[in-house]
């Protein structure tokens, strides 16, 4: 039987494959939350755990002639807003597949009739997504309607650690919702979407409510230091992808240990690691690390 972590078999051969995430923002009383959503556990990558919605990007992702009539932003503008790295194709692809992972999993749709009117919560959209992997263009073409990608921002570029048998090339792109967008789970992807601060949910994955990923984890602490919208605002009108996160993990008889780029003995080729010491290493909400800890149910971050 091959080894598994967190109900993932392990293959250090496995395939990349292109993904992106949402990171979901909004202001409530005058702090940042963020949109969590709870894979379910019958998912088989990091079941049960607190991600931003997201998924792979699929063919009708793609299919760059049917959406780029369909965007609020000039070829040009996007590519001046999301490029670096990405050609328009592909900055197409993975803006669509943020969408449209965000709405089926979420209810939350970046999207504007051409009447106006915004289409963004769930209690306001009037739209459904169903199982036909061409809801969306439907979706647009009957709503007469138009994705945002103008809401849409580059934040971080994640590449999954080798020995997880499903591994992704994803881009965490942000966007700023108003205040009172609604969120509601598919129940079938993820069972859970809320509104959170950064700060409870990293609280939250502490005491084991609130079991976050690690790029999940790694995300919100970086959210911690944006006191306000406007503060995060300036952060993402000029933030490039920068260079990818590509974590090292560490298995051990009991879970195991990601160690981020960062990590002072990230480049070594031999790590060690002192299982029992890692319960006395977890460190508080708001304290810098670059080591993430499983212990076969939550990750935490602890120090090196």
């Amino acid at each position: 039987m091959e080894p598994t972590l967190d109900g993932v078999n392990l293959n250090p051969a496995s395939k990349i494959r292109p993904a992106s995430t949402l990171i979901l923002v909004k202001d409530h009383s005058g702090k940042i939350e963020v949109n969590l959503v709870r894979r379910s556990e019958k998912s088989g990558f990091m079941s049960g755990k607190y991600v931003f919605p997201g998924g792979t990007v699929n063919e009708i992702d793609r299919m760059d002639h049917i959406w780029r009539e369909k965007l609020d932003l000039s070829p040009q503008m996007i590519m001046e807003r999301l490029g670096g790295g990405l050609d328009l194709e592909e900055i197409i692809a993975y803006g669509i597949s943020s969408i449209r992972e965000t709405f089926e999993e979420s209810g939350i749709f970046l999207a504007t009739r051409k009447s106006g009117q915004h289409l963004f919560g769930a209690d306001s959209s009037g739209l459904e997504s169903d199982a036909s992997p061409d809801w969306l263009e439907k979706a647009i073409q009957f709503e007469s309607s138009v994705l945002q990608f103008s809401r849409l921002y580059r934040w971080s570029h994640w590449i999954t650690p080798k020995l997880m048998q499903k591994r992704y090339d994803t881009r965490f792109f942000l966007s700023i919702v108003p205040e009172k967008t609604c969120c509601r789970p598919d129940s079938v992807e993820v069972t859970e979407s809320i509104w959170i601060a950064p700060e409870d949910a990293l609280q939250g994955n502490l005491t084991g409510e609130i079991p976050l990923s690690p790029p999940t984890l790694v995300t919100l602490h970086e959210l911690l230091k944006f006191r306000n919208i406007s503060e995060l605002q300036k952060e993402i009108e000029g933030r490039s992808w920068g260079a990818p996160i590509f974590p090292r993990m560490v298995l051990m008889d009991n879970g195991s240990v990601i160690l981020e780029p960062w990590d002072p003995e990230y480049e070594n080729e031999t790590i060690l690691i002192n299982r029992e010491q890692l319960e006395e290493s977890i460190l508080p909400v708001g304290f810098p690390f670059s080591r993430i800890w499983n212990n076969g149910e939550v990750w935490r971050p602890v120090s090196a």
